[in-house]
């Protein structure tokens, strides 16, 4: 398979091939970045959608980001995008700004509701085609076919899934179709403050019981870093292939990055923001500074 990017950072090397498999190479005993492989790139927080359990606290209301931003203009070639909001769909400079990204060598990927999807497919089509985008992750709260029909149809498509949110009996609906899953943690900051409920807590003990059942019958599954902890994925697979395939935790080769409050952070759900200021490398030292 061929590779997407290929690069040095810190003491490692890394290899990414276009299937979204990412592989690490170092022959010290951790992995030292020297700027993030990947980065949550929040766009805008418009959003016409009113997810109850929002934890951007999107809404009709909601700003676009500057996607002139100079610390774009920092961003290293090879490096992994996961671009969001808010709806991204809905961000008036999102093709030139994709086409700049492209232009700089970075592997852009979008995250985009299954609502807005349905509604701007040909668009999305479009980005995927003319590779402005390499991945494509679909959030849904529940089953939707039409979500499952395109996944099949784009096999760099991942269904991104909230512990929590997502049905258990739908999990079953999903299994032993050949698809790439993503699992998210729960995130108990803005709106979901006040949605989470004995019900959601319920679901996610219901998730975590049956992770052994879920685990089988995808393509590919993964999880961030607050799903693995909240769904003790380490427990389940055991401590040598964790390690095996771990890729760190917030912070150690990722960050957040908000273009329309221009602050970053270890990740989306950190309440410790800090303004933008200087390049991404700056920026993620400075993190790296307060993790240690």
């Amino acid at each position: 398979m061929r590779p997407l990017a290929k690069y040095k950072n810190g003491n490692y090397e890394v290899v990414l091939y276009e299937d979204g498999t990412k592989v690490k190479f170092t022959d010290a005993d951790d992995f030292r970045a020297d700027y993030p492989d990947s980065i949550d790139l929040k766009i805008t927080d418009y959003c016409e959608n009113n997810c109850p359990m929002c934890h951007e606290m999107s809404s009709r209301e909601g700003r676009h980001g500057d996607l002139r931003h100079p610390i774009i203009d920092t961003f290293p070639a090879g490096m992994e995008a996961a671009i969001g909001g808010g709806n991204p769909l809905a961000h008036p400079d999102l093709l030139p700004f994709l086409e700049r990204l492209k232009e700089r060598g970075i592997i852009a990927n979008l995250t985009v509701n299954v609502i807005d999807l349905k509604k701007k497919r040909d668009l999305v089509e479009n980005l995927l085609s003319s590779r402005l985008i390499y991945g494509l992750g679909v959030s849904c709260s529940a089953y939707d076919e039409d979500a499952v029909t395109f996944a099949l149809e784009h096999p760099n498509v991942v269904l991104h899934l909230i512990n929590g949110i997502f049905p258990i009996a739908d999990y079953e609906k999903l299994r032993g179709k050949n698809l790439k899953v993503l699992i998210l943690g729960y995130k108990n900051v803005g709106k979901g403050k006040s949605f989470f409920s004995p019900t959601v807590r319920d679901r996610m003990r219901e998730t975590k019981a049956l992770l052994p059942v879920i685990l089988k019958g995808f393509n590919v599954i993964s999880f961030d870093n607050l799903a693995l902890e909240q769904l003790d994925v380490r427990g389940v697979i055991g401590e040598e292939r964790f390690r095996e395939i771990y890729m760190g935790e917030d912070g150690d080769a990722s960050m957040y990055v908000d273009l329309v409050k221009k602050e970053y952070s270890l990740s989306s759900s950190s309440e410790e923001r800090c303004m933008i200021a200087g390049s991404l490398r700056e920026c993620f030292h400075e993190l790296r500074k307060k993790k240690e």
